[in-house]
């Protein structure tokens, strides 16, 4: 039964995002007020917000459909939620003293975080076409303006012009891929969708080029192989809290649409795109390790870093189910979360201390000048690896478990012989740190 289009009931069910989207106006006002000198004061505030939020998902409930089915108010959305304000709050953490050593300090900054936190937290409760591809958009504006947000230098000019297109390529290629299905199935609604495609009777050959064009450009969006060239450039372009912002928060949000689009809408396709997924999730793992062998610059390693670990989530995302995959998907993203801005971390730790701190040369002797830092990188890198007992090891543990229990075997066993190669290049930071000598 389809619930009504208002009620003050619905309303109450997202006011996690009403907060976070009313706030973030309030302190683009506020901005206004606060004396150059004194923008740290924003970042506080900001964090504050922040808080709100997730006490408010937590207070908020699960109430199932609301506006017209448009959103579902789950224990899903909710966890997710949870990530995408951590994320926030942690950027926002790394942010406060990186903006004053940049003198960069604007009000802005934090307004945009926040406006994409907002659109994240709609993509991660939309259950309809057009409901996710308006928060998609509402979150990627966002974060376009967020990469180039240092309008003096080049290279962030460069990276958020590549976004910017990029990403508005994909967007338009996911578009005609949801107008496709849309137009065979009559309704925008997954649910709706779903019932319509397993009584079938729709063109198979024009569903098929419509799922592929959804499939297509969700995977520009979490920089899937072939759709990754645009990772490197952008982390390293972008300011380095951004960076690590856009590694895991929009990453979770991207992969909360994938899983309730291809597990609830595409459902009765599975045996179509699992296969295909499956080639995908291969070569995103291969491309990534071995593309992070090469690197110097600790930003571009760390992109394709990430461009690996998309190939391990979309093994739970094939493996599926609620025993190993989706929990293990869910699971391996809020760990990720951690891990990867703590690496970021250390990385703009460094420029605090006058280096600009994203070449591996830049860790030289690390562990003579900070054996705490140092010590906190190797926990890190040794969580990416996925080496026991860190909390990366559990995740990767839930993902391949689910694609063996699935019949998935050779790529859980591709997995872990990916992850081994990691260990090499993640290292090469801890032999500099380790055993290079202290640089100026």
């Amino acid at each position: 039964m389809s619930s009504p289009l208002f009620s003050w009931a619905d309303v109450a069910r997202i006011a996690p995002e009403l907060w976070i989207a009313g706030m973030a106006m309030v302190l683009l006002v506020v901005d206004i007020f606060v004396p150059r000198g004194k923008k740290m004061w924003l970042g506080v505030i900001s964090l504050l917000i922040c808080i709100g939020g997730i006490g408010l998902v937590g207070t908020a409930g699960t109430g199932g459909l609301i506006f017209s089915n448009l959103f579902s108010t789950d224990a899903y959305s909710s966890f997710f939620k949870m990530i995408f304000l951590v994320a926030t709050l942690l950027t926002i953490l790394m942010s406060i003293r990186f903006l004053e050593i940049e003198e960069a300090h604007l009000g802005e900054y934090y307004f945009l975080l926040l406006a994409a936190v907002a659109g994240m937290m709609f993509m991660a409760a939309a259950v309809d076409l057009i409901a996710i591809y308006i928060s998609l958009e509402t979150m990627a504006i966002a974060c376009y303006v967020l990469t180039g947000f240092f309008k003096r230098d080049a290279k962030s000019n460069e990276a958020a012009m590549k976004y910017f297109l990029l990403g508005a390529f994909a967007s338009g290629i996911l578009l005609y891929g949801m107008a496709l299905v849309y137009g065979l199935t009559g309704s925008t609604n997954l649910y709706q969708i779903a019932e319509k495609l397993q009584a079938g009777g729709q063109d198979h050959a024009v569903l098929i080029l419509g799922m592929l064009l959804i499939l297509s450009g969700l995977g520009f969006k979490v920089a899937a192989v072939p759709f990754h060239m645009w990772a490197p450039d952008i982390y390293q372009g972008a300011p380095t809290p951004v960076t690590g912002f856009l590694s895991v928060g929009p990453k979770a949000a991207y992969f909360s649409v994938f899983l309730r689009i291809c597990l609830v809408g595409l459902m009765p396709l599975a045996t179509d795109w699992k296969m295909m997924l499956a080639w995908i999730s291969f070569f995103t793992m291969a491309v990534g390790n071995i593309g992070a062998i090469v690197q110097t610059n600790v930003k571009r390693l760390l992109a394709y870093s990430s461009i690996a670990h998309v190939g391990y989530l979309l093994m739970g995302l094939l493996a599926g189910g609620d025993d190993f995959g989706i929990p293990g998907v869910l699971l391996y993203l809020f760990v990720y979360v951690f891990m990867n801005l703590g690496a970021f971390g250390i990385v703009i730790y460094l420029r605090s201390t006058g280096q600009v701190g994203d070449e591996i040369e830049h860790f030289q002797g690390l562990a003579q000048k900070n054996p705490w830092a140092a010590g906190l990188m190797i926990v890190f890198l040794l969580s990416l690896t996925g080496i026991p007992p860190t909390a990366g090891f559990v995740g990767k543990y839930f993902l391949f478990a689910a694609a063996v229990q699935e019949g998935w075997m050779l790529l859980a066993v591709a997995g872990v012989v990916f992850s081994a190669v990691s260990l090499y290049y993640y290292f090469k930071i801890a032999v500099a740190m380790y055993m290079g000598e202290p640089t100026e």
